[in-house]
């Protein structure tokens, strides 16, 4: 039996619309969460791609997700939006939400958007890259209810998801700088992937139920389970913190301080922050600025063992 099976990105796009579409949406949405997911693998981030699928049709069939939804303004100041996603797929949810808020930005110059209950809303860095095309800096803090999966700093057990910190910044000669990560040291679906893979993960990333460090990615998979560690010890840890606590609390939504209880949903609540640099009257000197220190940053002389640096 061959190792892979390579399929073309059309081909895997209808086949996930057609699961999508089984599970009670309407095309629209079939063709957004299809595009998303194959779009997530099309950029190397297969733990944010079409492995998803079977968890959202668990957790369609137990009534965690919801199909055909729109987010719900819950309040509208002009500057400022909060929505509830109302349970429904991200990658609706999310691109919708966006749009309502660029089309904010774009009147006042600034929107600071608060969503929260929408499931997964994926790879974050798909709404950074849609304020982006609007020529928009966006900053995006999100927290996860599910499994918590993180442990803090010094702590021995999950107490966090994953909870991702976006930053994106437009360049009018190149390609925007897109900051896009989790406050864990690995994405779960990042051990996921090792997990189906048969592979071991690098040491320092996980502990097994016990609180002790493995290799196995089994303990953040299947029970018992342990958790990943978070980045850069303290400064993860902080982060997740405030990502939880902004992306979670001051959306609206809630904070993952309920013991799990073996559902298969994701929610995520995501605070963004979006800033027309014209508005702010520095597109200019902001996009001089930005091209002489990158400049001056691709200057510094690399090791033998890096090829170059990067963005």
């Amino acid at each position: 039996m061959a190792d892979e099976i390579i399929l073309s990105a059309p081909r895997l796009t209808q086949a996930i619309e057609a699961i999508v579409k089984k599970g009670g949406s309407n095309a629209r949405e079939a063709g957004l969460v299809a595009s998303n997911l194959v779009e997530a693998n099309l950029k190397g981030h297969d733990s944010h791609g079409v492995g998803m699928i079977p968890r959202y049709i668990d957790s369609l069939l137990e009534g965690g997700l919801v199909a055909n939804q729109s987010p719900k303004i819950v309040l509208d100041t002009g500057t400022m939006l909060r929505m509830d996603g109302q349970q429904g797929y991200g990658q609706v949810i999310g691109h919708d939400a966006m749009n309502l808020a660029i089309e904010r930005a774009k009147q006042h110059g600034l929107c600071i958007s608060g969503l929260y209950n929408a499931h997964h809303i994926g790879r974050i860095g798909a709404w950074a890259e849609q304020a982006l095309a609007e020529g928009f800096v966006s900053i995006h803090f999100v927290n996860v209810i599910s499994r918590p999966i993180v442990a803090p700093w010094g702590g021995g057990d999950g107490r966090f998801g994953t909870n991702p910190v976006c930053i994106a910044i437009p360049r009018a000669k190149g390609d925007p700088i897109i900051l896009d990560f989790a406050t864990s040291r690995i994405a779960q679906g990042k051990t996921r992937v090792a997990h189906n893979q048969g592979k071991a993960l690098p040491e320092g990333i996980i502990i097994d139920d016990k609180g002790e460090p493995t290799t196995n990615p089994r303990y953040t998979v299947v029970p018992p389970f342990g958790a990943i560690l978070p980045f850069g010890e303290h400064k993860g840890y902080g982060l997740a913190l405030i990502a939880e606590l902004l992306g979670g609390a001051l959306t609206g939504g809630e904070t993952g301080r309920i013991p799990y209880q073996g559902k298969k949903r994701v929610f995520n609540g995501m605070l963004s922050i979006l800033i027309d640099p014209e508005r702010m009257g520095t597109a200019q000197h902001f996009q001089n600025e930005i091209e002489a220190f990158l400049k001056w940053l691709n200057e510094s002389p690399v090791p033998a063992d890096f090829d170059k640096l990067r963005i």
